[in-house]
C-alpha cells in the first residue's frame, strides 16, 4: 500500500530535480512552482515563462511571482546566471554580476533547453533590472529573435521590473542594492563588468540600443516606479519602438509606493505582470492597491 501511495505522489507532484537536463540539475534554491521539467504547455498558456534575476540577485528571489504562475497553469521556469566568480555551491555565490554578453548567451542556452523539455516553439520572459534588459542583448546578437524572419523568434513578449535599459546614473545604488540583497557582505568585487555595463549611457548601452530597441514580432512591457532610485532616472527603463507598452506603476496605483528591489514582490506591479502576460487576468482579478 505504501508503494501505491508513493507511486501516486510522485505522478502528483514530479521531481524537478530528476527531470531537469544534466546541466541545469542543481542550480540551487529554486522559486516554488518553478523547473518541473515534465511541465507541459497548455492551450491557455502555451508559452512558459522564464524568470531572469537581476545584478547580484538570483532565481529564489522570484518567491511571490512563481506560484501565482504555476496557480495560473503556466509552466514556470528560473535560473541563476552570469557568475563571475562561481562559490562553492550555487546557494553561495553572487550572480548577475559577468560581462552581460556572456550572461546572454547562458540565458540563450537555457531558453533552448526549456523549448525543447516543453515542447513549446517559443516563451515569455520576466525580467527584474539587469535581468529585464539582458534579455534583449539575447534576441539581438545571441538568436533569441530573427528580424528577417519574426515567426522564427523564440520570445513571444517581454515583461520587464524596472530594467536597465538605459542604464544608470547611480551604480553606487546598484551595489548597495546587491550588498541588501546578499546581507551585507564586503563590496570587494562588486564594482564588476556587469555593473560597468549599466552606467547610464555606457557604450554597452548605446550598442544595444543603436538601430532600435525592440526586435519585430516581440511584445515588451516595461513597468518602472517614482520611487526607484537604483535606476536613475526611472524614465532610462523605458523603451522606444513598437510593440512597447511603458508603464508607470502610480498611473495605475497611486498609493504603490515600492522601491527597486520591492517591485518583484510588490502586489501591485505583479498585477500588471500577469495582466501582461494574460489581458484576461485583470478581468478576473482587481490590482491590489493601498489604500491612503
Amino acid at each position: 500500500m505504501t508503494a501505491v501511495l508513493c507511486a501516486v505522489a510522485a505522478l502528483l507532484w514530479p521531481s524537478s530535480a530528476s527531470a531537469a537536463p544534466a546541466a541545469y540539475a542543481n542550480m540551487g534554491e529554486a522559486p516554488p512552482g518553478a523547473n518541473d521539467w515534465s511541465c507541459k504547455p497548455t492551450a491557455a498558456h502555451p508559452r512558459p515563462v522564464i524568470l531572469a534575476h537581476g545584478t547580484g540577485g538570483r532565481m529564489a528571489m522570484w518567491k511571490t511571482l512563481s506560484p501565482m504562475l504555476k496557480h495560473e497553469g503556466y509552466c514556470v521556469f528560473a535560473l541563476n546566471y552570469g557568475a563571475a566568480e562561481p562559490g562553492p555551491t550555487p546557494d553561495d555565490t553572487i550572480y548577475g554580476t559577468a560581462d552581460l554578453n556572456e550572461s546572454a548567451r547562458e540565458f540563450g542556452a537555457f531558453v533552448d533547453a526549456v523549448r525543447t523539455a516543453t515542447g513549446a516553439r517559443q516563451v515569455d520572459i520576466v525580467g527584474h533590472s539587469q535581468g529585464g534588459m539582458m534579455p534583449r542583448l539575447y534576441m539581438k546578437n545571441y538568436g533569441g529573435a530573427d528580424p528577417d524572419h519574426p515567426e522564427r523568434n523564440k520570445v513571444n513578449s517581454l515583461v520587464a521590473l524596472s530594467p536597465s535599459n538605459h542604464g544608470t546614473y547611480n551604480l553606487g545604488a546598484q551595489v548597495g542594492e546587491v550588498l541588501s540583497a546578499l546581507g551585507g557582505i564586503s563590496t570587494d568585487g562588486l564594482m564588476n563588468v556587469a555593473l560597468e555595463q549599466q552606467a547610464y549611457q555606457s557604450a554597452f548601452i548605446k550598442a544595444l540600443n543603436a538601430g532600435g530597441e525592440t526586435e519585430p514580432g516581440v511584445h515588451y512591457t516595461v513597468i518602472a516606479t517614482l520611487y526607484d532610485q537604483t535606476i536613475t532616472p526611472f524614465t532610462s527603463s523605458f523603451l522606444v519602438g513598437p510593440e512597447v507598452q511603458n508603464i508607470l506603476l502610480q498611473t495605475t496605483c497611486a498609493t504603490a509606493t515600492p522601491t527597486h528591489n520591492q517591485m518583484p514582490i510588490n502586489p501591485s506591479a505583479l498585477w500588471l505582470v500577469m495582466k501582461a502576460l494574460d489581458p484576461h487576468y485583470a478581468t478576473k482579478h482587481v490590482q491590489p492597491c493601498p489604500r491612503l
